[in-house]
């Protein structure tokens, strides 16, 4: 099995392409501050799922990118 088809993973994909759509009708002026900041958080989460994913047979590696990708994801909610 791949990182592909971890729930969290998959949720995490969907969450970054609806925000990412969702970002599209951000204004203008937010383009190169809220609207990237938004996005590249939200594409992270998933990033540092499939990274743990390849780390878990090293505990320690796999806990700090479950750790990144949980700080990624308050980042997008905040």
């Amino acid at each position: 099995m791949g990182f592909r088809k971890l729930l969290a993973y998959q949720k995490g994909f969907e969450l970054a392409m609806s925000i990412f759509e969702i970002s599209k009708l951000f204004p203008k002026e937010e383009k190169y501050s809220l609207t990237d900041q938004i996005r590249r958080s939200s594409r992270s989460v998933c990033a540092n799922i499939a990274e743990a994913y390849r780390k878990r047979p090293y505990p320690k590696h796999f806990k700090s990118k479950l750790t990144d990708s949980d700080a990624e994801n308050s980042e997008t909610l905040s």
